[in-house]
């Protein structure tokens, strides 16, 4: 059984920052790509940020400049830290792995977390 577990969310003011994390956690042989992605209210859900496991970054370019996801490998933790966040952000936070168990990769799913960027 494998479980991400995210922290981070909150509600912060335009121009703020909040840091995300997910930790990927049980049987894990190995933990490929990661990402975080959102969904806003009546929206659908948009990939914001991936990372690979050598390190390769990708962005949305609504974040690029703004965001920066890195992980640590020795702790199958990913991050996001947003910077500059606009009330456009606000969203749902969701984190995303690809964890080799044995042979086969799967991909799991974080609770959500809630980020909120007041006006």
């Amino acid at each position: 059984q494998v479980q991400l577990v995210e922290s981070g969310g909150g509600l912060v003011q335009a121009g703020g920052s909040l840091r995300l994390s997910c930790a990927a956690s049980g049987s894990i042989f190995n933990v490929n790509a990661m990402g975080w992605y959102r969904q806003a209210p009546g929206k659908q859900r948009e990939l914001v940020a991936r990372i690979t496991s050598g390190g390769t970054t990708w962005y949305v370019d609504s974040v690029k400049g703004r965001f920066t996801i890195s992980r640590d490998n020795t702790k199958n933790t990913v991050y996001l830290q947003m910077n500059s966040l606009k009330p456009e952000d606000t969203a749902v936070y969701y984190c995303n792995a690809d964890v080799q168990l044995s042979t086969h990769i799967y991909t799991y799913w974080g609770q959500g977390t809630q980020v909120t960027v007041s006006s």
